[in-house]
């Protein structure tokens, strides 16, 4: 059943419900989550492989926890040209579009005469991606996360990924990492690839920051995790808004609402209109759309749709809009008569696309943005992965003669303020020491 509500006339359950998506139960999940952390803390790739061969690949070694060379080699080989060659171009795209974000390395402004302040940009010592797999493969994601990790310069990157039943990493993924020129592949998922990158176990380097989309199970981890590491942007279950007016195709509407949707059973996805006959026709498709897609997918499907989203019916646009902002998306496709100034109107999204000709999927593959992004409301803070993921700003500054006059009486008589003689005594001593 596909959920159909009017704003104005939703119980503040369903609403708070439609609001927090996913992250109810994330919550809890804590407790289970935070026992195979300890596990993989404390047993290293003992537990690694224990939680491999329970969820996931019941005859996994711990030998197949890192890609071989043999291992990409065969992947190239099973995947057609034509998915190389996608690959290939979605990444020439996704790496020019970062190459754009990069900063300068260093940077200084005149604050006054003698006073210099300034940046210097270095990128992370070491990075882990990860990479689900779930029911299926992911080499957009891969894409996504490795390329603005290679851009940025970190000296290591390695990838967590879930295993096939076979227990390798997924042939796709392998090549993607190739292509982007990351060659550390762990064939892990789930918490416990999380708990192995954060402390490190015999095989799988601890490292720097961890970043990177998943199910409700590595989001919980990850917050639990928060304070051990950097754990990057809370990017959990799928979700998207359709934000509509009455001149939309409604078959488009009702397409593009399915995108997000055949993500997986905690998806989001909702469309938000003002116009009833767009709502109501939308309606009216759906269900033969949903019949097209393969049986497992409907499943996923028809779960989103009547337990996260479903079609929300408004008064008018600017509360569509302002639903919109407070709602925060991770994806957010406008389908209005003039897209660009309901543009001007959005202030929380992890990404805007603009028109009928701008859908979901392609920003997800190829159009050069970021597609890991910010969901559960986190869009109102945070930003879509890009270079900055990987670098840290360090300030720098630098004052002669003049400068260190200008200042020298403003920092003693803040610092005897504040009750800290020691940094008053180190400006009073100083100018005795040098005769200034």
């Amino acid at each position: 059943m596909i959920q159909f509500w009017e704003l104005d006339q939703l119980d503040k359950t369903t609403l708070a419900k439609i609001m927090r998506r996913a992250e109810t139960d994330i919550t809890s999940l804590l407790p289970d989550i935070q026992e195979i952390i300890n596990q993989v803390r404390q047993r290293g790739d003992a537990a690694v492989v224990e939680y491999a061969r329970r969820f996931e690949a019941a005859d996994f070694e711990s030998k197949m926890l890192r890609a071989t060379p043999e291992d990409f080699a065969a992947a190239r080989k099973e995947i057609s040209d034509d998915v190389y060659d996608a690959i290939r171009q979605a990444h020439d795209n996704v790496k020019t579009f970062h190459e754009q974000q990069m900063p300068e390395q260093m940077w200084f402004t005149e604050v006054q005469p003698g006073i210099m302040a300034g940046e210097k940009i270095t990128s992370v010592a070491s990075a882990g991606l990860y990479v689900p797999r779930g029911k299926g493969a992911f080499p957009s994601v891969m894409i996504m996360l490795a390329t603005p990790a290679k851009v940025a310069g970190v000296q290591r990157i390695i990838v967590a990924t879930p295993p096939r039943p076979d227990g390798k990493a997924d042939a796709a993924s392998l090549v993607a990492a190739e292509v982007c020129g990351v060659d550390e592949v762990y064939a892990v998922g789930g918490p416990q690839a999380m708990a192995a990158m954060a402390y490190g176990t015999e095989t799988i380097p601890q490292v720097s920051k961890i970043t990177g989309p998943g199910s409700s199970y590595v989001t919980a981890a990850k917050r639990l995790l928060y304070g051990t590491l950097d754990v990057g942007l809370p990017a959990g279950p799928s979700e998207s808004i359709i934000l509509t007016d009455e001149s939309v195709d409604p078959r488009l509407a009702a397409l593009d609402l399915l995108v997000e949707a055949e993500h997986g059973m905690e998806s989001a996805a909702i469309l938000v209109t003002h116009s009833r006959e767009v709502a109501q026709k939308v309606l009216e498709v759906l269900p033969g759309y949903i019949a097209e897609l393969p049986e497992w997918r409907q499943k996923f499907v028809s779960n989103v749709l009547s337990n996260y989203g479903g079609i929300l019916l408004t008064n008018n646009l600017e509360e569509s809009v302002a639903f919109v902002n407070d709602y925060a998306p991770e994806h957010l496709e406008i389908l209005t008569a003039d897209p660009f100034i309901t543009l001007n109107k959005i202030k929380n999204a992890g990404e805007i696309l603009l028109g009928p000709l701008t859908p979901i999927p392609t920003a997800n593959y190829c159009l050069g943005l970021n597609a890991i992004l910010p969901t559960g409301g986190f869009a109102r803070s945070f930003s879509s992965v890009s270079v900055w993921d990987f670098l840290k700003r360090t300030g720098v500054g630098y004052l002669s003669r003049e400068g260190y006059m200008r200042l020298q009486g403003i920092t003693a008589t803040l610092a005897d303020y504040e009750g800290f003689p020691a940094h008053s005594m180190a400006i009073r001593k100083r100018n005795e020491i040098l005769g200034l």
